[in-house]
């Protein structure tokens, strides 16, 4: 039944089992979405942001309802609506109908209503019925036919996680390449390794870079290999993983039909009851983001410190100018590319914690915590896609390197006396580190001078010695 208000603003009134509630005409939820936008004015977040886990949600309902019409537990007409309104919301025409807060109790319920009731009156009308008309088409009784929101709420959390690690994954891959760019412009500038702030050993410029380029890919691996235990679902398993209220033939249906519509494949979980309370993967999963979070923010770290001053600090290298950095010191530039991927790690490490206090305080048969759970990590995932693109596209592409700087301090550096040690032994090379310290003379140079090495052995010394090759150190004077 539609009416209006003073202000002419259409509703309709839908009833459920707590009673009736007005909704507005135009609106593509209905009752109980509508409750639930008003029982969760929480982070001011609504799902449809999550645009990977509304592409999910549609692709779990348009498998179940391909299945149900298949076993023809629900009209060939009526299954076929459902599957093309799902069309639509997977296409992110709709996201603006998932209005539900991202953080809401009841282990998904509202979310999963949500898209029950915008894809049903979505099916309505492309059948020529109005909004509302759950006579015809119900988003209970057929459009989560054979479902609960315990088996097809977290099988879409899955999916969607799948879907938005692609996002970064790629992103990722480009960053390396990136990184390993720079490593190679840089290959032969000298520099000086440090361990604990101290001047270490000698290595290039490149070494550092092309090192950043490589945990890069190896975290593209571990998250590939985290992901793959999302890939187990339970779909069919509707309430506590019995498999209740859902047609035998739907449930050894119903996964392969989603792999085969969500284009990931899928399997389905050893035990079902076990499944439906078990969120381990995610814990997985959260770990590995937070490792590749904190990779990233150890790597923008180095940044940072790595082009302090520029007069006073290491000064080694040079970050691209992106805003002035101070309202009062003119000229001042600050390293904001980097600092803003450190306060994303910040964020994703925190995450993880709100994952894992989540999948600890399930109880029972279900974890009614889920929601917050997915919107960590879903909110993990874009944030870190959108770091890696703006730390590529406004940092790392545009570094270069102070080389003078570096060649002039690696030239003059104690560190270079490990060169010696294959030749001269660690006392010896010691006490001439000592004296170059004091003098402020190369180690080479004091060397040469104290006639411990030909003029030509120290330059051979030296050469191998700028590329970080200890072989070649260790042969060059034999």
């Amino acid at each position: 039944m539609s009416t209006s208000t003073g202000h002419e603003t259409r509703i309709r009134i839908e009833r459920d089992s707590l009673g009736s509630l007005a909704v507005p005409t135009s609106a593509l939820w209905g009752i109980h979405t509508e409750r639930a936008i008003l029982n969760f004015p929480i982070s001011g977040l609504q799902l449809g942001t999550h645009r990977h886990l509304v592409r999910a949600l549609a692709v779990v309902k348009k498998a179940a309802a391909l299945t149900n019409t298949e076993l023809g537990l629900i009209p060939d007409d009526i299954g076929l609506a459902i599957a093309s309104a799902c069309d639509t919301v997977a296409s992110g025409e709709v996201d603006d109908a998932f209005p539900v807060d991202v953080i809401q109790g009841g282990a998904g319920t509202s979310t999963n209503m949500n898209a029950n009731e915008v894809i049903a009156n979505l099916a309505l009308e492309s059948l020529g019925h109005p909004r509302g008309s759950y006579e015809v088409i119900d988003p209970i009784g057929h459009v989560n036919k054979c479902q609960s929101t315990n088996d097809v709420y977290p099988t879409a959390v899955r999916l969607a996680l799948v879907f938005a690690l692609e996002d970064l994954l790629k992103q990722l891959a480009l960053l390396s390449e990136s990184f390993d760019e720079r490593g190679h412009a840089f290959a032969d500038i000298p520099k000086i390794g440090r361990t604990q702030l101290q001047d270490a050993v000698p290595m290039t410029l490149g070494q550092e870079f092309t090192a950043f380029a490589v945990t890069l890919e190896e975290d593209q691996r571990r998250l590939r290999e985290a992901a793959a235990l999302l890939r187990e679902c339970s779909l069919g398993a509707t309430a506590i993983g019995t498999g209740i209220t859902a047609d035998p033939r739907y449930v050894e249906r119903v996964i392969d039909k989603l792999s085969a519509v969500s284009g990931v494949q899928l399997t389905r979980a050893h035990d079902f009851v076990e499944a439906t309370w078990d969120t381990g993967a995610f814990m997985t999963f959260s770990g590995a983001l937070k490792r590749t979070a904190i990779k990233l923010s150890k790597i923008c770290s180095d940044l940072r410190l790595l082009s302090s001053g520029p007069q006073t600090g290491l000064a080694e290298i040079r970050l691209p100018p992106r805003q002035a950095g101070s309202s009062i010191m003119p000229g001042k530039v600050n390293p904001v590319i980097p600092e803003v991927i450190n306060q994303i790690a910040f964020l994703v490490a925190g995450a993880d914690v709100t994952v894992t206090m989540a999948a600890d305080n399930g109880q029972l048969q279900l974890n009614a915590f889920e929601p917050v759970i997915a919107h960590a990590l879903l909110q993990s995932l874009s944030w870190l896609t959108n770091g890696c693109d703006v730390l590529r596209e406004l940092c790392v592409s545009g570094v270069e390197a102070n080389e003078a700087l570096l060649r002039s301090r690696a030239r003059a550096s104690t560190a270079q006396a490990t060169a010696l040690l294959p030749v001269l032994g660690y006392a010896v090379a010691a006490g001439v580190a000592h004296r170059a310290l004091v003098s402020g003379q190369s180690v080479f140079d004091i060397a040469v001078s104290e006639g411990l090495l030909q003029p030509e052995q120290a330059e051979r010394l030296m050469a191998a010695d700028s590329c970080g090759d200890a072989i070649s150190v260790v042969t060059a004077c034999q």
